[in-house]
Formats: structure tokens, C-alpha cells, sequence
């Protein structure tokens, strides 16, 4: 097994991708530089294997199944993930690493937003796409992260080998980091560089595609993770709303003593219903993800006592 493995994810990065593999080497001289071909046509793994990395090809398109079997394929103690375009700087590597394997860190966040990214980056929906991600995913897991969606983080092994990615594309960082704040991660952040794309090298991010992408995965996470708060909130809007429709009725009652909207008293009271039946399954559904939980718990334990042993043997 490698102490690290540096992952980069790659579509049609023969340009930079050459440069990147190189920069990390001298930054991490021991590391196993590991690319990933995610079916490009310009000869990035040619480039990349000229370069000294070892390439792994995956045919299902988009970046969150890349980095599926990337993590699948490699072993190592840490797995420092980034980019293949030459945005994040190597120098760095080796602080990022240092936290997973003597901190006991399980994710380190490359923040970028914290750094250079917003000086740097001409695109302003991406800027406010970071803002607005940033802000959903700490009101939803009582957090204070920084960078969600950065693609320079490292990540320990204990992480990688027991997180159940069902990401396809580049909602995989949101995917990311709300599962390691969730299940109560050792999560840490380090302000990273960010530089502008080289001339000559195209992002292959969507604005708005990925973007919706990235928040439809934020908010099914939610329901996922707090499906008590999310059917609560919703119930409650229900109720207001049935409240809003009955009172003109109610006050008419008492003021005249007849009912001539009956119509809208019946509509108020199925919202008020349906709003009261929501909660009930907002309840059962917590209880349900509360109990996965504490399965989830008990799995790392078994991991953890697992690794130990394992290591223990070796030692021997």
C-alpha cells in the first residue's frame, strides 16, 4: 500500500495534465501519482503516462463515477484528490496530506474561497453558486465549512474505503462533504491558492446544468439526512396556508352564524391534514435515519478494530 496516492479525475486535459502530474511529483516525491481517463480523446493518458502517473480508465462518463473507481482501485493511507487542470497549486500538497496522516484528520478541505478563488474567477454565477452551497449545506448540517465544492481535498482511507458514492457528476464535492459532516467525520480546512485556467485549457463544468446538479443533490441530501426537519418545514407552510384560507370563514361564523363558503373550509381543513400527516412521517423517517445512523456508527467501529488488528499483524 502507498503512504499516498495523489487521484486526479481527468475528461480532455492533455494540455495541462502533464505540467500537474510533475508538479505533483516533486511535491510529493514518494506519493503514487494515479490519473483518471474518463473517455478523453485528446490524449490526456498518453501525456499523462509520458509524465510518470499510472492511468486507470473508467467509460461511464462524469466525474463522481471516475473518482468511484478510483477509489475503489487505489490503496493508500491518504488519497489526495484534485484536479487535472492546473487550478491548484502543489506546493500545498504536502500540508493537506500531513493532516490526514498526523492530525488523524479524515477530510481536509482545500479552501479556495477563504483564498484567491474569488479575485481570480471571471465568472460570477460560479461565485455566487459557491456562496449559495456554502450557505444551504451549513444551515443544513449546523456547520461552518468554507469551500464546499472545491476539488483539492485529502482524504483518509478510512473515509474512501466506507463511503457509498452515488454520484455520477460534479455534484460528487457536495455529495462529499455533506456525508463527512453527517456521520461525524474528522473534517478540517486549509486556505488554498486558486489559479485562472491556462490558455488554451476549457473548463467542462456546466453553469447552470452542474449547478442545478450540485443543489437538486444538496437538498436530497437533506431529506436524507434531516427528514424530520425538512417535513416539518413543510407541514408548517401547509398550516399557514390552511390557517390563511379558514379564518375569513371562522370570522364570518361568528359574525353571522352561517357557513356559505363551505368549499374553502373543506379545502383548509384536507391542507391541515395533510400538513399534520407530513410531520407523522417527517417523525418516522427521522427515526428510520437515526437508527442507519448508529449502523453506520457501528460499521467504522468493526472498520476501525479491523485496521487495527490488521495493523497490529504487520507490526508483528
Amino acid at each position: 500500500m502507498n503512504r499516498i496516492a495523489v487521484i486526479i479525475p481527468c475528461y480532455n486535459e492533455a494540455g495541462t495534465i502533464g505540467q500537474v502530474v510533475k508538479d505533483f511529483q516533486k511535491a510529493l516525491p514518494d506519493a503514487q501519482i494515479v490519473v483518471g481517463d474518463n473517455n478523453s480523446h485528446d490524449g490526456t493518458a498518453d501525456v499523462a503516462r509520458a509524465a510518470g502517473a499510472t492511468v486507470i480508465a473508467e467509460h461511464r462518463q462524469g466525474k463522481g463515477n471516475m473518482l468511484r473507481t478510483l477509489f475503489n482501485t487505489v490503496d493508500a493511507d491518504c488519497y489526495l484528490m484534485v484536479d487535472g487542470d492546473a487550478t491548484y497549486p502543489a506546493a500545498q500538497a504536502a500540508s493537506l496530506c500531513d493532516k490526514v496522516l498526523n492530525d488523524g484528520c479524515d477530510m481536509v478541505i482545500g479552501d479556495r474561497l477563504s483564498s484567491t478563488y474569488f479575485a481570480v474567477n471571471q465568472r460570477p454565477f460560479h461565485n455566487s453558486g459557491n456562496r449559495l452551497m456554502r450557505r444551504l449545506v451549513n444551515w443544513m448540517c449546523r456547520s461552518d465549512v468554507q469551500d464546499i465544492l472545491t476539488g483539492y481535498r485529502a482524504l483518509s482511507r478510512r473515509f474512501v474505503k466506507n463511503f457509498p458514492l452515488r454520484s455520477q457528476g460534479f455534484e460528487v464535492e457536495t455529495e462529499m462533504t455533506v456525508h463527512a459532516l453527517e456521520h461525524s467525520f474528522k473534517v478540517d480546512s486549509m486556505p488554498v491558492d486558486y489559479c485562472e485556467r491556462p490558455d488554451g485549457s476549457h473548463s467542462k463544468l456546466n453553469t447552470f446544468g452542474d449547478g442545478y446538479r450540485a443543489l437538486k443533490m444538496a437538498l436530497a441530501l437533506f431529506g436524507q439526512h434531516r427528514p424530520l426537519r425538512l417535513f416539518t418545514i413543510i407541514a408548517a407552510v401547509l398550516m399557514v396556508i390552511a390557517v390563511v384560507m379558514v379564518t375569513p370563514v371562522f370570522i364570518e361564523y361568528f359574525q353571522t352564524g352561517l357557513v356559505p363558503r363551505f368549499p374553502t373550509l373543506i379545502v383548509s381543513g384536507f391542507i391541515a391534514l395533510l400538513a399534520m400527516l407530513l410531520w407523522v412521517a417527517g417523525v418516522i423517517l427521522e427515526v428510520i435515519t437515526r437508527n442507519h445512523w448508529k449502523q453506520y456508527e457501528l460499521m467504522l467501529m468493526h472498520y476501525d478494530m479491523a485496521s487495527e488488528n490488521k495493523l497490529r499483524i504487520t507490526r508483528i
